[in-house]
């Protein structure tokens, strides 16, 4: 079955970094493009980023563009997003998702506060 497993969150600082992973497995990897969302309290789960089967090409919302990177390693089915220059209003739950069949990670939170 389809599992897909998040790691990284935790405090930070504003304009402080993390990186957050996602493990895939259950599926060939590198056939779906992959996506991150995050979930803010009291709002509704909104996309910060996704990346195409191969990795050759990314999205991402003007709330996140040049602070955000989506990156992935087909051979280790696995799928990165690394947040720079964080500030408080991006403290959310984030999760992993694969859009064909809409798979969701579990999540993990990110709070960014001094």
């Amino acid at each position: 079955q389809v599992q897909l497993v998040e790691s990284g969150g935790g405090l930070v600082e504003p304009g402080g970094s993390l990186r957050l992973s996602c493990v895939a497995s259950g599926f060939r990897f590198s056939d779906f493009a992959m996506s991150w969302y995050r979930q803010a309290p009291g709002k509704g789960r909104e996309l910060v980023a996704d990346i195409s089967s191969l990795g050759s090409t990314t999205f991402y919302p003007d709330s996140v563009k040049g602070r955000f990177t989506i990156s992935r390693d087909n051979d280790e089915n696995a799928v990165y997003l690394q947040m720079d220059s964080l500030k408080p209003e991006d403290t959310a739950v984030y999760y992993c998702m694969r859009p064909n069949g809409l798979y969701w990670g579990q999540g993990t939170q990110v709070t960014v506060s001094s």
